[in-house]
């Protein structure tokens, strides 16, 4: 459904207390600097209900505007100022806080959700990537049910981090407080600023239900081999969805090109010791699979031996290594050289599932539905849990021309039991 959005307020939240002199200088490390200079997108739907009904539009705006103001306290650098890429001032310039409101019902919009709608949602114009680290928008409903979305800039925070940040506010609206602590990686600078000009990737909406996700288990599990184990949710989506996105819109390999799947790898329980959840900033990299080629493509089996393989790469030694620097950021520059140059295809993949993204109740009640929106990258994939938590939703950028063949594809449909494309 097409919703109007009207904003009704602008303002400024900045930390209930001073940041004090010597942290106003808050370094980004060298695994931020080498992140993409762009937004992720999270939005939150809270219904009116009957418990809920006592709290009134200008309860339920002051009461978050305080626990912002409270959190961003202990998330300072959140409230500063990106500097070059290379650090934050953090001298508590404060988050852009909107207000809107829009003359329909939450029901309405998430019983036929439309993804380019949520556009209108945002607090920042998309794929406007400025020195703010996060921005809030808060949508009230004429049904009492409100939206909370914010964004906050991939340059100071992984999607770890940021649920992390969105759950600490939550428990400041309730009354409680959470700390943080700062990562300790070290490492020379190296900022990409990879962006894409004019890029305007389509999102799809798929969602695949636990009895689905069983049978694309059984489908890549490999039973030649009884002694593997068996694929994950997550490694049986990935090559899936791989694979129906070459049949459609790579349908004929460029032998020129090399097709890959990169999966984001959270390093805070790769590190020896383990770091704890509450560290903050960009405490993850990606693992980079090469599916071969060699006699057509891949069973998917074939994929997620590959993948698992990949992944397992990342560990302890992995994470030793990144301290070090040089290494890493050779096979950056390289891997970053070819996809400039359009030799290498690469579907991305991003799992929050697991993740505690209904957990954030700010007083009236958890979350009917968390979602993600357009960002300014394409061939990427967000998996996220259903709200009952045994299914799953993709959300998938694509280029135009690749989503009306993606979204077509019989195969892809055959196991997808809800699916809404950006159009």
């Amino acid at each position: 459904m097409e919703v109007e959005v009207e904003v009704i307020s602008s303002d400024t939240i900045k930390p209930s207390t001073p940041t004090p002199p010597h942290l106003r200088h808050y370094r980004l490390s060298f695994l931020d600097q080498v992140i993409p200079p762009v937004y992720m997108p999270l939005l939150l739907f809270y219904p009116q209900t009957a418990a809920t009904s006592s709290f009134t539009q200008q309860h339920k705006s002051n009461n978050l505007k305080t626990s912002l103001s409270q959190t961003l306290t202990k998330f300072y650098p959140l409230a500063g100022r990106v500097i070059n890429y290379v650090h934050v001032d953090c001298s508590d310039a404060g988050v852009p806080y909107t207000e809107t409101r829009s003359h329909c019902r939450l029901s309405d919009l998430i019983s036929d959700p439309s993804p380019s709608e949520f556009i209108k949602f945002l607090p920042c114009e998309f794929g406007d990537v400025g020195d703010v680290p996060l921005a809030v928008r808060v949508n009230f409903f004429d049904c009492g049910g409100v939206v909370v979305s914010m964004a906050i800039s991939h340059k100071v925070a992984d999607a770890f981090a940021s649920i992390f940040f969105m759950n600490c506010w939550a428990v400041a609206g309730r009354g409680g407080m959470a700390m943080w602590r700062r990562r300790g990686w070290t490492g020379r600078s190296y900022s990409r600023r990879g962006r894409w000009p004019g890029l305007t990737p389509e999102l799809g909406w798929f969602v695949f239900t636990a009895s689905k996700i069983s049978s694309l288990i059984d489908k890549c599990t490999d039973d030649s081999s009884p002694d593997l184990k068996r694929p994950t949710r997550i490694e049986a989506l990935s090559a899936f969805v791989w694979t129906r996105f070459m049949a459609s819109a790579h349908s004929e390999n460029d032998p020129n090109k090399i097709y890959t799947l990169l999966h984001a790898v959270n390093l805070r329980t790769r590190a020896n010791p383990p770091l704890p959840d509450h560290y903050f900033g960009n405490i993850s990299r990606i693992a980079i699979t090469v599916p071969s080629m060699i006699d057509g493509r891949p069973k998917c089996y074939e994929i997620v031996n590959q993948v698992r393989g990949e992944i397992g790469k990342v560990d302890e030694e992995y994470v030793r290594m990144l301290g070090e620097g040089d290494n890493h950021l050779n096979t950056l520059k390289e891997k970053a050289s070819m996809f400039t140059k359009g030799e290498m295809v690469s579907l991305n993949f991003t799992s929050l599932c697991r993740f505690p993204l209904y957990d954030a109740d700010f007083g009236w009640g958890k979350p009917v539905w968390v979602s993600t929106a357009p960002m300014p990258f394409k061939n990427l994939v967000v998996f996220m849990d259903t709200h009952s938590g045994d299914g799953i939703e993709a959300w998938v950028n694509l280029k135009a021309e690749d989503m009306a063949k993606f979204e077509a594809d019989e195969e892809l449909l055959a196991f997808v039991s809800s699916t809404k494309g950006a159009n």
